[in-house]
């Protein structure tokens, strides 16, 4: 089985609570004690000072130290020498551009499926841990040079997915029509809309749904499924995906 330690969070903030307070047990419990310092990736955003000083100030309150790779003079070592990895949320595509700029996605994989070291994501953090960032919210700013992302896990994630509401009056594409979209094209993994205050632990092999709010999972060619809070994904991460036609 895989090393890999995975925590991919739906939003970093969730309405009346402060920056990942919505999540802050679970991810104590997902570091553990082990580890003592964690590298933060804040290429999401364009101040990547105060976002790192916002992290840092939230991890320290948790009992962990954080050092953010943008302050690196070798962003490439501090992977290599990391315990632990987040990356925040912002836009997914300068996010993933400055992965490749820097040449950190194979890194990356190396200490999470190979060494396993915990890796968080939120939002566009948890979007590239995925296959590709071609279910994501966010306009592209910047143009990485592919949309393939780190592949953490076989398969896609929405987050800060958003049921349609039928008390509204605009007449846009819903979350649900534009991942339709996307499995009308062949060949299309899986994709798991994640709910704000949601959050998808692997551990291995196994993966959980936590948090407060449940998902909603697209597959190519079938009805999507609604999942609360504790819901066994742990299917999503073979490959060889049998309900995906």
């Amino acid at each position: 089985g895989s090393p890999r330690r995975l925590l991919l969070i739906s939003n970093s903030t969730l309405h009346g609570g402060g920056y990942l307070g919505h999540c802050q047990q679970h991810i104590q419990s997902f570091l553990g004690q082990k580890v003592k310092r964690v590298l933060f990736i804040p290429y999401a955003l364009h101040d990547r000072d105060a976002y790192a000083r916002t992290a840092r100030e939230k991890f320290e309150s948790l009992g962990y130290g954080l050092d953010s790779i943008h302050e690196s003079c070798d962003p490439v070592e501090a992977i290599r020498k990391s315990e632990a990895i987040f990356i925040g949320g912002g836009n997914t595509f300068r996010l993933l551009k400055a992965l490749y700029d820097k040449s950190l996605i194979h890194e990356i994989r190396k200490r999470v499926l190979e060494d396993g070291i915990p890796y968080m994501g939120s939002s566009a953090g948890t979007n590239v841990a995925t296959i590709s960032i071609n279910t994501t919210n966010d306009m592209p700013i910047v143009y990485p040079p592919s949309l393939q992302a780190l592949g953490l896990v076989p398969f896609n994630i929405n987050p800060h997915y958003l049921d349609p509401d039928i008390k509204r009056t605009h007449m846009g594409e819903t979350r649900e029509e534009r991942i339709r979209q996307y499995h009308e094209e062949p060949n299309t993994p899986p994709v798991l809309g994640l709910r704000e205050g949601t959050m998808l632990l692997v551990e291995g092999d196994k993966a959980t749904l936590q948090g407060v709010t449940g998902a909603r999972l697209f597959l190519r060619g079938k009805k999507p499924t609604e999942h609360e809070p504790g819901a066994d994904f742990s299917f999503l991460l073979t490959d060889s995906n049998p309900l995906n036609p």
